[in-house]
């Protein structure tokens, strides 16, 4: 079976619904996110990324591979090497045997993207299908089309160092039980993000959002560490992955095809209401993004107060889903 490679809008979520696709599952990116439960919130300070507290709008690398593993009764094989050649040998060896093969790379090292777009972030991922010659054959679904990446590169990219280092990681299914998705699963799913959302944690959920607020809220306005905070949040946003409009675009269109597979109707209004959430983080991102390029005066209590708002917007979207659930 030759592989089709599918544009996507966030890597690892792109990643495993084309893997799935090429080895027989019908799943889409959007079912494939929402139905591992990668949506999510945190602000972890004593994580650092150049310098900066990590923020994500999503469960950390690897989950929703992992998240899929229990609804399709699935088994991955994980691998971490000690050095770029062990790593090299054994991706020729999987594409040898015919394997389309996961991996978790640098976007910095990855020469297709362009200088603009490449940062110290270790865990974008990608499938290599074949070689040809000295370059791997990739589809990086963040791209539209499949692109080629010579061998010194890859591993460069592959055994960058940093937080979240990839340390060569490659992955493929062993097994895959079933191929469709039941209304348990897709139940269950939606519990389970709703529980990240509103768990009684400081760092998580919307009381990640309103303990960034508080931090944003202390900034001084007239300090340069106070702009590169602020673009920071604005980066993790929008640039690193797909940020927090995009994952909840692609979690409200999971909303709308469970609403089907489900066989809940009453999911199709979330899924509205959950895309005029993302709507709101957009536009939050561009105050703050303005703030940032001097086209307005930096205004960390303005930024707070919008943080604070979109957690109330989502702690009560969440906690309206999760009464909806039969």
């Amino acid at each position: 079976m030759s592989f089709q490679h599918q544009h996507a809008a966030h890597c690892e979520s792109g990643v495993i619904s084309n893997l799935l696709r090429h080895h027989g599952v019908p799943i889409t990116e959007s079912l494939a996110f929402g139905l591992s439960a990668a949506l999510s919130f945190a602000y972890i300070p004593f994580v650092k990324i150049s310098g900066l507290p990590l923020i994500a709008y999503r469960m950390p690398p690897k989950s929703i591979i992992k998240g899929l593993m229990a609804p399709l009764a699935a088994r991955f094989r994980f691998e971490t090497f000690r050095s770029p050649a062990a790593g090299q040998q054994r991706l020729d060896g999987l594409l040898a045997a015919g394997k389309v093969v996961g991996l978790q790379t640098s976007v910095y090292w990855l020469p297709y993207f362009p200088p603009d777009m490449r940062f110290h972030f270790n865990a974008h991922n990608l499938l290599v299908y074949g070689k040809s010659g000295d370059e791997y054959l990739i589809s990086d679904p963040v791209f539209e089309e499949p692109v080629r990446c010579a061998s010194a590169d890859l591993a460069r990219a592959r055994f960058a160092k940093g937080v979240l280092a990839p340390k060569g990681l490659l992955y493929f299914p062993e097994a895959i039980g079933r191929q469709d998705v039941t209304p348990a699963a897709v139940r269950r799913a939606i519990l389970k993000t709703c529980r990240t959302m509103l768990a009684p944690v400081p760092i998580a959920g919307v009381r990640g959002m309103r303990l960034l607020a508080n931090k944003v809220a202390k900034l001084p306005p007239a300090e340069a560490h106070t702009t590169a905070f602020i673009g920071h949040i604005v980066r993790m946003q929008e640039e690193i992955g797909t940020g927090g409009a995009g994952f909840r675009f692609i979690y409200a269109a999971f909303l709308q095809e469970a609403a089907t597979l489900a066989r809940m109707p009453q999911l199709a209004g979330f899924s509205d209401r959950l895309t005029a959430i993302g709507g709101t983080w957009r536009a939050f991102a561009l105050k703050a993004a303005r703030m940032v390029k001097g086209r307005e005066p930096v205004d960390p209590a303005a930024i707070a107060a919008k943080l604070r708002d979109l957690a109330a917007l989502e702690e009560a979207f969440f906690r309206d889903l999760k009464a909806a659930l039969p």
